[in-house]
């Protein structure tokens, strides 16, 4: 067998290919392309997320419109009533959460001027004024029956003056009535619905306290409402 020279070895090799190297344009096209998938990738994500984020958004607005319409309808109910009397203005709170259906229709009654020119016409010195239906006489009458025994209780038993109520008994057209107490009475709930109590004018109701009446209570003088603001704020 005939030995190969180098130098055909040399040139052999030459004869064969070299390796084809990547062209930069291609490189160039497939770095566009990988940028732009990268870019697609983003926005994608980028818009799904902003879309979440907009629908729980969405609804903790939703559930804020709703607790805000509820606050505004709580707030809108008034929450003081200022007795304008013939001897002066007495302010009273309002019980509308211990007794929302009587304040509801106290304030119903404002709206409607029932109170408009109401007269006194119960006042029982150290116990109760009673405005309103002159007929209703009941509560008053059992109390002042009763005058020295209450006053026989120990004080724990009582409930506590200026307190604000209207009669246990249903009340007629045009006959909501109201008690202004002047001192603590027993079993008051028994009598009255309590819807609220004097937080100023507690001079105002002790001077009509102190009017002379007839031996039924009756004042010898027309005293009475002028009328009646309700306010949600004092």
């Amino acid at each position: 067998m005939a030995r190969i020279k180098p130098q055909a070895l040399l040139q052999q090799s030459k004869k064969k290919k070299a390796p084809r190297s990547i062209s930069i344009p291609t490189i160039a096209l497939y770095s566009v392309v990988t940028v732009v998938m990268v870019f697609f990738l983003f926005a994608t994500y980028r818009h799904w997320s902003q879309r979440s984020v907009m629908q729980a958004e969405e609804g903790t607005s939703n559930f804020q419109v709703e607790d805000d319409f509820s606050d505004s309808k709580k707030s809108d109910v008034p929450r003081y009533a200022i007795f304008n009397t013939s001897k002066g203005l007495i302010t009273m709170e309002l019980y509308k959460e211990g007794s929302p259906e009587v304040v509801d229709e106290f304030i119903d009654a404002c709206q409607k001027g029932h109170f408009k020119g109401m007269l006194f016409q119960r006042v029982v010195k150290h116990f109760v004024i009673q405005g309103g239906d002159s007929e209703n006489h009941a509560v008053v009458e059992d109390w002042t029956s009763r005058e020295k025994h209450y006053n026989q209780l120990e004080k724990r038993l009582k409930h506590e003056a200026f307190m604000l109520g209207t009669s246990n008994m249903k009340h007629e057209k045009e006959g909501f009535d109201i008690f202004i107490t002047t001192a603590p009475i027993p079993d008051l709930n028994a009598k009255l619905n309590v819807f609220g109590r004097v937080i100023k004018g507690e001079d105002i109701v002790q001077e009509i306290e102190e009017v002379d009446t007839d031996e039924h209570y009756r004042p010898k003088s027309r005293i009475g409402i002028i009328d009646v603001t309700l306010k949600q704020k004092i």
